[in-house]
């Protein structure tokens, strides 16, 4: 092949090189049509699958009582951080849906975009509240945390979320996209065939282990505010942990997401009964691995703590861990190595008046 290439004239290589090239455009083409075909596929059974439940619903007769009770009438929300172990956690979340009776949903937005438009951002909020059909209901996706009360709805959703090493986050991040994952192997990813590992990324000052990239966590949590997407905005950061104590009923991390998962057993039973003991014998637990993934090394975790937002980002999840860890101090005991939760340790007395 070689000897051909050598005796071919000029010209002809050059028109080689010109075919290829538009059939590889051509490929490239045909691929972004697939996948916009396989979009509007995924779209209409989203749309089919919303249409037979609100049909069902409707052919079991209208409820009783158009008020629902406080639990069917409850609502979370998981907006998720890109590579915190959501899958695995959401997955839990779908395998229980059937038998704990409650509905999950995934919030798809146009590329990922964790911030939704201000007519989006009404709808999504009616949907939340109004749609009966889905309630209760448990729905996920990467958005950014959206305040509730600013819309006058008179019950806001419980908002959930996990945060992980911001270093270790963008690390599993940056190889993703480059290799994929085991739960879609197949999937052709954003920048699949770059083979350049994390550490010559960071000595080589690349955009993609940039410490810009590591500014996500905190607009996660911040919201829709334009400041929030202000990197290294101290604003946002303070307002992040506003909204995590305030805001957020319980946030865990990646690090110890099965003790994340028993205390939402503990507290929310309606949702996550079965959770823990599916978690730690279910073959989905751990379903999603980052593949090719290699550990940075010393020097490139050292360059990477030099940087201002590693700095804020890092803060805010020592922040997020030390509020955990005393929620699971006040909620749990542990015993021959094993966790378990505490029972109900307050009751009533002295009431009055008396009943005859």
């Amino acid at each position: 092949m070689g000897l051909l290439r050598i005796m071919m004239p000029p010209k002809l290589q050059l028109l080689a090189v010109v075919a290829f090239a538009v059939a590889m455009l051509f490929l490239e083409n045909q691929i972004q049509k697939l996948e916009e075909s396989r979009s509007k596929l995924e779209r209409a059974i989203a749309r089919h699958e919303v249409r037979e439940i609100e049909q069902r619903h409707t052919m079991d007769g209208p409820r009783q009582d158009s008020s629902l009770d406080e639990e069917e009438d409850m609502v979370i929300i998981y907006n998720r951080v890109p590579k915190t172990a959501s899958t695995s956690f959401t997955n839990i979340a779908y395998d229980l849906c059937a038998k704990n009776k409650y509905h999950v949903l995934h919030i798809n937005t146009t590329k990922n975009n964790p911030v939704m438009s201000l007519q989006d951002q009404v709808r999504f909020v009616k949907n939340i509240t109004s749609w009966k059909e889905m309630k209760p209901g448990f729905y996920h996706g990467h958005i950014s945390y959206l305040d509730f009360a600013k819309f006058g709805v008179k019950k806001k959703p419980i908002y959930i979320n996990v945060i992980r090493d911001p270093i270790e986050r963008l690390v599993s991040y940056y190889y993703f996209l480059r290799f994929g994952d085991d739960y879609r192997p197949g999937l052709r990813r954003r920048k699949q065939g770059d083979k350049k590992t994390f550490d010559e990324c960071v000595a080589e000052g690349g955009s993609d282990c940039a410490p810009e990239k590591l500014w996500l966590q905190i607009p996660f949590f911040c919201g829709h505010s334009s400041e929030c997407w202000n990197v290294g905005s101290r604003w946002a950061m303070d307002q992040a942990k506003y909204n995590l104590i305030n805001e957020y009923f319980l946030v865990g991390v990646t690090e110890e997401l099965e003790d994340f998962i028993m205390l939402l057993e503990a507290a929310l039973p309606r949702f996550f009964r079965g959770a823990t003991e599916l978690y730690r014998t279910g073959k989905k637990s751990h379903l999603r691995k980052t593949t090719e993934k290699k550990l940075p090394t010393k020097q490139t975790i050292a360059k990477l703590q030099q940087s201002d937002i590693w700095k804020m980002e890092n803060e805010f999840y020592e922040f997020a861990l030390e509020q955990f860890q005393f929620i699971r101090a006040h909620a749990v005991r542990e015993k021959d190595g094993d966790l378990y939760i505490l029972a109900q340790n307050f009751f009533y007395e002295k009431i009055y008046p008396k009943s005859n």
